[in-house]
């Protein structure tokens, strides 16, 4: 199998580490294989694909779409490296509030699986980084668009800032609530 699919400390949300054939001409790897994701339990209809580039200290998040627009989102870096976060946002969940996060790059070539029900972000580490994902569920729907600010002290995502002179945020993304405050349609399934 082309793929390792990692358990994170969420469950459904799925660290993939892509088999990488390489030398001196380069490399090749497969970033999506259907039948290896769908064993993995990630049963995905990919609708859209997203590409960004960013800046150092950009931090993009944390997004969601509301139901039934919901998203699952496929995430790579594949320029730079950024540190990647998913926050479980699913009312009666047992991980509710809860986040996890990951250094993705275009040295590692990991991937993250964020299925619908978690909000998502990343703060751009090298001086510049491009961002690939491909988008299950819904394509995007300006009103049904939401989030959660990054740095809500209950959520407490610890963000490596080290390096980082000034956190860049879109303005849109200054004026999130808090999870408390968010307005959020999804309820854990069990």
């Amino acid at each position: 199998m082309p793929f390792e699919f990692i358990k994170t400390d969420i469950p459904n949300v799925i660290l993939i580490k892509p088999k990488v054939f390489g030398d001196s001409r380069g490399f090749f790897m497969e970033t999506y294989k259907k039948s290896d994701f769908e064993k993995a339990g990630i049963n995905a209809d990919f609708v859209q694909d997203n590409h960004s580039k960013s800046v150092k200290g950009v931090l993009r998040g944390l997004h969601y779409q509301k139901k039934p627009f919901a998203q699952g989102k496929l995430v790579r870096c594949i320029k730079g490296k950024i540190f990647d976060v998913a926050v479980d946002i699913r009312k009666g969940s047992p991980t509710f509030g809860k986040w996890v996060g990951y250094e993705l790059s275009e040295e590692n070539k990991l991937m993250l699986w964020i299925p619908e029900g978690f909000a998502h972000g990343f703060l751009t580490l090298s001086d510049e980084a491009e961002v690939m994902y491909k988008v299950s569920g819904g394509e995007y729907s300006p009103q049904h668009d939401a989030g959660i600010i990054w740095n809500d002290p209950d959520v407490g995502i610890d963000w490596p800032l080290d390096d980082i002179e000034e956190v860049l945020l879109s303005d849109k993304d200054k004026k999130l609530p808090c999870l408390k405050d968010a307005d959020i349609n999804f309820v854990y399934g069990g």
